[in-house]
């Protein structure tokens, strides 16, 4: 049996996933002409093209897609058995990357990380903020957080905090110039501070529920976001309605410099949930990551398919 040159493959599947020679040499310590001479040399061996080349890009060929899709999880798995050996040393070590919200990581995960980060120096926590839904697998994030009825069902989901409520609000100043809505159909008479989806690329649909009956509600205004925080910011300038947890909201609503308004239409849904490959073999620092984060005080997971109403008959409506 021909022996490989595992070095080459694990270059092969550096460059494929990072689309990049310069990266991909920086993260394994080499040179780029180094890593280029190896990847040729695998191509000449293989007597196939595994790459193509650009002068802006690197992406693989069919052949490179299907050996990558191939080899590209064994590495991380070997990586996972080696994370495994730091259960034989006193402290566990080794870098956890997330990929989360903005508010969620200062909220919640930070808080509650903080007490384990101070007990494990060699533990790391690498955070990655970002609003579109990740793959995580293929950008090579241990871990991510979303709201638990958005998560894959193939997905272990770990609850990290309580079922959640949205919030209409805005400052007293403008709805000192605008009568606050009784309904959610009459938020089309307002203005509206959006939000833009960052995956699918549309407008937030502001999505309401009252004694079983969920409304949904195109609203319009001057301003669009791909932040909430920024929403915030908006609605306490006096700019319009904003539409978010409640949980941001919750100081400025607390002292008065926003009103809340359609209380009664916002039910409660599943809260943040970190998730993870349920292939994945968790490293003792992910481990002790996934226990400090864990929520207890939760029903078991929601079924997928959307946010969760209260039982019983429902009818849906929208609004233009």
């Amino acid at each position: 049996m021909v022996k490989r040159n595992l070095n080459d493959l694990l270059y092969f599947v550096t460059v494929a996933r990072e689309g990049s020679f310069t990266r991909a040499a920086s993260l394994l310590g080499v040179t780029q002409s180094a890593l280029s001479q190896a990847i040729s040399g695998l191509e000449m061996r293989l007597e196939i093209r595994l790459l193509t080349r650009t002068t802006r890009s690197v992406s693989p060929t069919a052949a490179g897609e299907r050996l990558l899709n191939a080899i590209g999880h064994r590495f991380d798995e070997i990586d996972a058995e080696l994370d495994q050996l730091t259960e034989m040393r006193d402290k566990p070590a080794g870098t956890v990357r997330i990929t989360c919200g903005e508010h969620v990581l200062r909220a919640t995960l930070l808080p509650k990380l903080t007490p384990l980060l101070l007990e494990y120096p060699d533990i790391k926590v690498e955070f990655d903020i970002n609003y579109g839904f990740r793959d995580i697998v293929a950008d090579r994030f241990d871990a991510g957080v979303r709201l638990g009825d958005t998560i894959d069902k193939d997905m272990i989901a770990i609850p990290i905090g309580p079922e959640l409520r949205m919030a209409a609000a805005a400052s007293p100043a403008y709805f000192a110039a605008h009568p606050p809505p009784r309904s959610p159909r009459d938020l089309v008479n307002h203005n509206c501070i959006n939000m833009r989806m960052q995956t699918a690329g549309g407008l937030y649909v502001w999505d309401f529920g009252r004694r079983g009956e969920q409304l949904n509600v195109r609203v319009d205004g001057q301003l669009i976001f791909n932040t909430s925080p920024s929403m915030v910011d908006a609605a306490l300038a006096g700019l319009g309605i904003a539409f978010v947890p409640e949980e941001e909201f919750a100081p400025h609503l607390e002292e008065g410099r926003l009103m809340r308004v359609l209380d009664e239409w916002c039910p409660p849904f599943p809260g943040y949930y970190l998730y993870y490959p349920s292939r994945r073999q968790p490293s003792p620092a992910f481990s002790l990551v996934v226990d400090a984060v864990r929520y207890s005080e939760v029903s078991p997971r929601p079924k997928l398919g959307g946010r969760i109403r209260k039982a019983g008959p429902r009818k849906r409506t929208s609004a233009k």
